[in-house]
């Protein structure tokens, strides 16, 4: 048997519950994974209040993406993994579990010396970071503004866009400055008067900016940018400027080769994954609670043991 979080009905965390199911039976290319650890995301909590057109399909349902665990069953075809391999990646069914369903080729190996907790946090929220940064074109010699750049998408992409020679200005809370000013970034404190300290440091403009915060930041992004043209938002869903990029699909079906990169990123020591809470499952509440109204650098995470 598996224990699984489910809601019956959208609210609150008050709707949770963890009931007892059978094991998830693999289909055709998928594998079910003894879940170590899972990560929270803003989305999980979206979901939950019934913010998310569309999700679950069916009630009741549960929450998490992303996974990371040991393969225990083989569903029919999948010769990418065996059975005991150690792996991370993106769910195909609720993570919040003890056990999991997820696509055999939407899963990496996990190195023995990356905790589970971080490998957990990574199949989402790097895969975000990984793939917008490809969509944005940043590399060599570019200036990269990210707004909420100590959160969990954020946390990635400024460390991937300096891997690939760019120059990151990140808005943070001054609590987070010495952490982004460590891997390498200009820290500048979010609220009025951004625009003005973001040219101190930046007098000619910028050439690209992500917004993962959602505070409002697209018009001052758009003209500190020149234009619209790069500048993407995966936060922001209402009063968009025109032109400006608003991802919705994570890394999609570049997660894989996202991962590896940020894997061998992660065992070269130059990314770094804050794990900003770790809790067990039966405090998932808490968890999404956490995610929700805190004000955290790095990811929360679920543990199963």
């Amino acid at each position: 048997m598996s224990r699984v979080v489910q809601f019956r009905e959208y609210g609150t965390t008050d709707v949770l519950e963890i009931v007892e199911v059978p094991d998830p039976e693999p289909g055709p290319g998928q594998v079910r994974v003894a879940v170590r650890a899972a990560g929270v995301n803003p989305f999980d909590w979206k979901v939950l209040h019934g913010w998310i057109p569309g999700m679950p399909k069916q009630l009741p349902g549960g929450l998490g993406q992303e996974i990371a665990g040991v393969v225990e069953a083989l569903g029919e075809g999948v010769t990418e993994v065996a059975v005991g391999d150690e792996v991370l990646g993106q769910s195909s069914g609720p993570a919040f579990a003890t056990k999991a369903l997820a696509r055999a080729d939407a899963l990496v190996p996990r190195p023995e010396e990356v905790p589970w907790e971080v490998a957990a946090a990574c199949p989402v929220s790097g895969g975000t970071a990984w793939k917008v940064l490809q969509r944005l074109g940043v590399g060599q010699g570019d200036t990269l503004l990210v707004h909420a750049a100590a959160g969990g998408v954020g946390t990635f992409a400024v460390q991937l866009a300096i891997a690939r020679g760019a120059r990151v200005i990140g808005t943070a809370s001054e609590g987070n400055h010495d952490l982004l000013r460590r891997w390498g970034a200009i820290p500048v404190r979010y609220g009025p008067g951004l625009a003005a300290r973001v040219r101190e440091v930046a007098p000619d403009g910028v050439d690209a900016v992500l917004d993962a915060s959602g505070r409002g930041e697209l018009p001052l992004s758009v003209e500190l940018a020149g234009g619209p043209e790069r500048v993407l938002t995966i936060a922001a869903f209402d009063d968009v400027p025109e032109g400006v990029i608003v991802h919705t699909s994570g890394g999609g079906a570049d997660t894989p080769r996202a991962l590896r990169e940020i894997i061998a990123l992660i065992e070269q020591g130059s990314l770094e994954v804050p794990i900003a809470a770790s809790y067990p499952l039966d405090e998932v509440a808490a968890a999404l609670e956490a995610s929700e109204h805190g004000h955290h650098a790095g990811k929360i995470v679920l543990t199963t043991s």
